[in-house]
């Protein structure tokens, strides 16, 4: 009995080893551990104002952008300040666009503001122009919808909680309050989260919101982050970024969304942006996660730009737009294309106004 006893145990021990070692080579694996940095540069310089991140940015029609900067105590991402976050505006037809810091009115509580993900909607009835932003006080989910007034106003219009939106990472606004959103993980305890990543549990998902109706759109993924839509309105676009991949999905009546394709990028994409004109797709991705985690100034986590052209195509083309191995700018997230030029953000650092021209 004693050796059976032991058997056991050894054979328990190896077994918990032999699962250890799994998922540190799958997480090395997935987060692209020890990559070699793809290297290109563009012209560009740092945008005035911007210090500790612009972890997304999104452009009207006619160029003004909008920017959400000062994420803090998200998962494990690094911070450098504990001051609340702001939002910013960016008139890129000016000469010389400088980021524009917005006054937000009405009840809310600036101390805890911590945005995230962004998008605009304007409404074509009369011209109105609606920001949504995804907010973390004390480490919650929640959507903000905000009215755009003025150069530099903002009107606090509603607070948006519900169980499905329970940690929120991107949306993309449909409606005056309509949108879908992202959730990045399946649950807050970090031993679950784990334990569904070195299984590959495919838990995360994206929701449909309205005043009248929130259920989950679409299924499935590894890992839901940034989300947009085609300029025609057809399409979704959700970054999977555990996957490496941008999972395309058709956009029926009542919200449905039925998924089309998945891109493969060959990297770990965080926000989408789309281009107005074009309809390309353009990513701010991390080509080496675990410098992210692990972080360090002496080798930082660099930033990597992809654009996706005919994404819808049979054959869509991936290109490398910008690639730096955090010397320049660390830590991408965005890229927000607009009539020739870039705006680049970050998680916690900088953010580049980029010439493609």
């Amino acid at each position: 009995m004693a050796a059976l006893k032991k058997a056991l145990l050894a054979a328990a021990v190896a077994a918990l080893a032999a699962f250890f070692g799994y998922g540190f080579h799958k997480i090395n694996r997935i987060s692209l551990a020890s990559r070699e940095m793809p290297i290109k540069p563009l012209r560009c310089h740092y945008l005035p104002y911007i210090e500790y991140g612009a972890e997304d940015i999104t452009i009207l029609r006619h160029g003004l952008a909008f920017l959400s900067t000062g994420l803090h105590d998200y998962l494990d991402l690094p911070f450098f300040s504990n001051e609340s976050g702001k939002l910013y505006v960016l008139d890129l037809l000016h000469p010389n666009p400088t980021p524009v810091e917005l006054q937000i009115k009405g009840e809310f509580d600036l101390s805890s503001f911590n945005p995230h993900g962004i998008s605009v909607y304007t409404d074509a009835a009369d011209d109105s122009v609606y920001l949504f932003v995804v907010n973390h006080p004390q480490r919650k989910s929640q959507v903000e919808i905000f009215r755009f007034i003025e150069e530099d106003e903002l009107v606090h219009l509603k607070t948006v909680t519900h169980p499905l939106l329970h940690s929120v990472n991107d949306i993309v606004a449909v409606g005056p309050e309509h949108f879908y959103a992202t959730n990045d993980r399946y649950t807050d305890n970090g031993a679950i989260q784990l334990l569904i990543f070195v299984l590959g549990l495919p838990l995360c998902n994206v929701v449909y919101y309205s005043p009248g109706e929130v259920r989950e759109a679409a299924g499935s993924m590894q890992s839901a982050n940034g989300i947009n839509i085609s300029p025609d309105k057809r399409y979704i676009y959700v970054s999977n970024m555990l996957d490496h991949a941008v999972d395309v999905f058709e956009r029926l009546d009542g919200e449905q969304l039925v998924f089309v394709k998945s891109v493969p990028v060959g990297t770990l994409c965080d926000n989408i942006e789309v281009d107005h004109m074009t309809g390309d797709v353009w990513l701010g991705c991390h080509p080496d996660a675990t410098k992210l985690s692990n972080f360090d100034l002496k080798d930082p986590p660099g930033s990597e730009i992809i654009k996706v052209k005919n994404i819808l195509s049979d054959k869509p083309v991936v290109t490398l737009e910008y690639g730096d191995n955090g010397h320049e700018l660390m830590g991408s997230t965005v890229a927000a294309p607009y009539e020739g030029k870039l705006l680049i953000g970050t998680a916690f650092h900088k953010a580049l106004y980029c010439d493609l021209k």
